[in-house]
């Protein structure tokens, strides 16, 4: 690849801006019954387990999956996604 366009990637403003990724580790489907009576400390359970891949999502666009781990060098229990899948093509993950 040439270095100018390298460069000029590399100095493009929308290199800085954030973007907001959301992880999913599982859904629930209770009665509206059984969510108004949810109190402090209740329990939901998912429809996944513990070491079920998580998905990764930009908006609502599916864009990786992967597993949960805690962070290297981070606070204890700060929790991350190790990729496993990443799509390169819209519908590569389904």
């Amino acid at each position: 690849m040439d270095n100018s366009i390298e460069q000029s990637d590399k100095s493009h403003p929308l290199h800085n801006i954030p973007i907001e990724i959301s992880v999913t580790v599982g859904k629930a489907r209770p009665l509206v019954r059984d969510l108004l009576q949810l109190s402090e400390n209740a329990i939901l359970p998912l429809d996944s387990k513990i070491e079920d891949p998580v998905e990764i999502y930009i908006g609502d666009r599916l864009i990786a999956r992967g597993e949960l781990q805690e962070a290297d060098g981070a606070e204890p229990g700060q929790l991350a996604v190790r990729l496993t899948e990443v799509a390169h093509d819209k519908g590569d993950l389904s």
